[in-house]
């Protein structure tokens, strides 16, 4: 699609701007007001005439807020500290941490129907065998109401997973979604059955897509806050 050059003809100060790949648009500044021709390669123009200009600048200042607060809402993050603390000490990436805690509660901590505490969802029984692992001595399953315990048994945990399953990310993963009993059968099916077990091979649709969920919300906590 073109824009009709005839509309930039008397244009005397004039700029080129993308929102993404598919946008761009031209302004003429006149007075204290700016036209704003705007289109994208898909298709469709648009023009805003008169615009004040501080009305246009506005605009351009909030953007970065505007995304800022879309990026807060679609992809949460807090604790930060208690994360990268955690991550450091089990030697995971603060991203996988993060989005763990995505996949499970959005950073809203709750019970579950089914018993599983806090941020990362830990079901008690899991807890007590973390709990005796490292040796706890005063644990109680109300601990895991507060964040940055839940966030320490959460991380212990998928480091377990992780030597567990040597390093594989997503036998890990769905372990923590759908239990180490099932995920060491799936692998040792699979293995007697001479194949490698991969993604599309877990039986259970909800840990597909909680592994999938995971994987896709580490990247986006790596671009997008530099976990």
């Amino acid at each position: 699609m073109q824009l009709d050059p005839t509309v930039f003809a008397s244009v005397t100060t004039a700029c080129a701007f993308s929102a993404n790949g598919d946008a761009y648009g031209f302004a003429r500044i006149s007075g204290l007001n700016v036209d704003v021709w705007f289109g994208s390669q898909s298709g469709g123009v648009g023009q805003l005439v008169g615009m004040p200009i501080v009305a246009v600048t506005a605009v351009v200042l909030l953007l970065p807020t505007f995304n800022r607060i879309v990026r807060d809402l679609t992809l949460p993050l807090a604790y930060r500290s208690v994360i990268r603390e955690q991550a450091r000490a089990e030697h995971l990436p603060a991203s996988l941490i993060a989005a763990v805690i995505f996949a499970e509660t959005k950073f809203d901590a709750r019970t579950s129907p089914t018993g599983a505490l806090g941020l990362m969802q830990i079901e008690p029984a899991t807890a007590e065998f973390l709990a005796n692992r490292t040796g706890a001595t005063s644990f109680q399953i109300s601990d895991l109401e507060h964040a940055a315990t839940n966030i320490r048994y959460g991380a212990y945990y998928l480091r377990y997973l992780l030597d567990h399953y040597h390093g594989n990310e997503t036998l890990a993963l769905a372990a923590y979604n759908g239990g180490q009993t099932n995920v060491d059968s799936w692998v040792a099916q699979a293995h007697a059955a001479g194949v490698r077990f991969t993604i599309n091979q877990i039986p259970f649709a909800e840990t597909r897509a909680y592994v999938r969920r995971v994987e896709s919300a580490q990247k986006s906590y790596r671009k997008d806050y530099g976990l």
